[in-house]
């Protein structure tokens, strides 16, 4: 653990909240990407297999368990909840998403530390979560503009893998023969889908007009 890795832990959970305030107390998920939140889903299910075979920390079993209720919550309640199910925008959440799957299932194949199942499905985890945005980030533009608190959400979504880079250099240079490869691969790819929104969210921040994004 270290200033990085926990500010970007923090960013996260941040970011998690954003969206959950945005749910319950507006009672809508306009301008949220269903698929992306189901992609988020399988993302924590995959990557935290171990949480009832492996004790790291309460603080790592604590933080497992809140991604993974999150993710699952959100879901839920875009598609159940009885309010917030009609303000989904499902005519502009149109992106194919299961082709973002199919290739981090080949690619996890391909590319991974170990040929086991954990690490294999860990590998897939990894390579989905760099591209599980896409979804949101072109519903985004679609609609164009974009409330407060989505704004938020997306940028501290952002944020977060950010600031796990600069853990990882942090790490890099500390730790004897630290290397996760995959990790550093995929998290740059990450970051750099969202310098766009950055971009713009900046620029709306300067300023002090909402944030609109270019179709």
């Amino acid at each position: 653990m270290n200033i990085f890795r926990l500010a970007g832990d923090m960013t996260h959970l941040f970011s998690v909240l954003v969206l959950l305030l945005k749910i319950y107390a507006t009672k809508t998920c306009s301008g949220i990407s269903l698929k992306t939140q189901e992609l988020y889903v399988l993302v924590f299910l995959t990557r935290y297999l171990d949480l009832l075979t492996v004790f790291v920390s309460v603080y790592n079993s604590v933080m497992k368990v809140v991604f993974i209720s999150s993710s699952i919550a959100i879901v839920w309640c875009m598609r159940a909840h009885p309010l917030v199910r009609r303000t989904y925008d499902k005519e502009l959440d149109t992106f194919r998403h299961y082709i973002l799957v199919g290739g981090s299932l080949v690619l996890a194949f391909i590319f991974h530390d170990e040929f086991t199942v954990r690490e294999v499905l860990w590998a897939f985890s990894i390579y989905l979560e760099a591209v599980a945005i896409l979804p949101q980030l072109v519903l985004l533009q679609r609609s164009r503009n974009v409330d407060n608190l989505t704004g938020q959400y997306v940028f501290f979504l952002g944020a977060y893998r950010a600031l796990y880079i600069l853990n990882w250099i942090y790490r890099y240079f500390t730790e004897k023969y630290y290397s996760r490869w995959i990790s550093w691969i995929a998290g740059i790819v990450q970051t750099a889908l969202y310098i766009d929104f950055f971009y713009y969210y900046f620029i709306s921040w300067k300023n002090n007009e909402k944030l609109k994004l270019p179709a």
